[in-house]
């Protein structure tokens, strides 16, 4: 049986010593613009494991760069909405 009880006070030890519930929503908005933006979702990955990493926004990288035309999505490429210029 679960202890809710218990649970509760280790998320609220957690959040406190994350910064508060401030630097809590600071995390979350973060995360947000790095799910947001650009990048694979490898480089997202990595960029959301280092935000939270550190507590609260320290204007710590957003969201990864995108290099070169490999990591261009199918919609951000020119020729995409072109039908007669498909890949191979």
């Amino acid at each position: 049986m679960v202890n809710f009880k218990r649970l509760t006070e280790r998320a609220k030890d957690v959040v406190e010593k994350r910064g508060g519930s401030d630097s809590l929503k600071q995390d979350a908005d973060e995360l947000r613009g790095i799910a947001k933006g650009p990048g694979s979702l490898k480089d997202k990955a990595k960029a959301a494991g280092k935000a939270i990493k550190d507590p609260g926004e320290r204007g710590a990288e957003k969201a990864p760069k995108r290099e070169g035309p490999h990591k261009d999505a199918p919609g951000d490429r020119p020729e995409a909405g072109r039908p007669d210029t498909r890949s191979k």
